[in-house]
């Protein structure tokens, strides 16, 4: 072998950037800076500012409470508070729906921040669910003045809503993570999700009060959606104390197992997702 053979670098795969390329302090430093912008950036111009996040659920919200109440007369029965809730469930769900749905064509709308060298890829869907999470803190402001206005008393269980909130957000951000890239590949993922989104409001307890299915066999098979779950020790957490838990509906502890296989699943799947397709963005752009 000659020596000028010799001295050729072995050639190897370049990998692009990676989720986290660039170090964790300019990601955590982007992170906020993208989500701090768009949220800015929403509101922009407009004469109502903020008000507009919190008008859309209100007026959600107004609208099924009478067709609840005052067409079908279903809640009112089954829960104390039912009026709020509905309001409650309707701003956490519209959290998890706003941001996942935001996050499908977030990638490709930053195409030309993605072309760029060491730019990480994970702050993109996650500055979705940051920006969804402000106008989510705002509006629950507003939800608790109107939990202590319909007389609710406070108890020492309101501590444990970040709990719930906290599993929430993980969840959230697992589906953005997986969406955002699967949609540069598949654009059928948008149609596909704005449908599944739609399912999953309707599987959630949200419209209704859990115990309204009046059947323990369509209560259990209802839990094992991993929002449901959620919602419920939303409710008796900060609503009911005397609600039956997410363990009571579903019939016990190991009643929750396949929510909680589904959520960690999802979890998992979303983390795999990212970090496999991630260096390759630019490429499929």
């Amino acid at each position: 072998m000659s020596e000028k053979a010799a001295n050729v670098a072995e050639l190897k795969e370049v990998r692009g950037p990676s989720a986290l390329g660039g170090g964790w302090r300019r990601f955590f430093d982007l992170l906020w800076l993208m989500s701090v912008t768009e949220f800015r950036r929403v509101y922009f111009g407009t004469v109502l500012g903020y008000l507009w996040s919190l008008i859309r659920p209100l007026m959600l919200f107004g609208v099924l409470l009478f067709v609840f109440t005052k067409v079908f007369k279903i809640g009112t029965e089954q829960a104390e508070y039912y009026p709020v809730l509905l309001l409650l469930g309707i701003v956490l769900f519209t959290f998890f729906q706003e941001a996942t749905q935001n996050a499908v064509g977030s990638v490709i709308a930053q195409e030309g921040v993605v072309r760029k060298t060491q730019f990480p890829r994970l702050v993109i869907p996650l500055s979705t669910v940051i920006t969804s999470g402000l106008n989510f803190c705002l509006n629950m402001v507003v939800v608790f003045g109107f939990i202590l206005a319909f007389g609710v008393e406070p108890t020492w269980t309101w501590l444990l809503l970040p709990v719930a909130l906290l599993a929430l957000v993980v969840l959230t951000a697992a589906a953005s993570m997986a969406l955002s890239v699967l949609f540069v590949r598949f654009r059928d993922v948008a149609i596909i999700w704005t449908v599944l989104a739609q399912v999953l409001f309707y599987a959630t307890p949200i419209l209704y009060p859990i115990e309204a299915l009046g059947d323990e066999t369509y209560e259990r098979l209802l839990m094992i959606n991993p929002l449901a779950p959620i919602f419920q020790q939303v409710r008796v957490w900060v609503l009911e104390p005397g609600a039956p838990s997410a363990v009571d509906v579903a019939g016990g502890a190991a009643g929750l197992i396949p929510a909680a296989v589904i959520y960690v699943a999802v979890c998992v799947l979303g983390v795999w997702v990212f970090r496999r397709e991630a260096p390759r963005i630019a490429e499929e752009l």
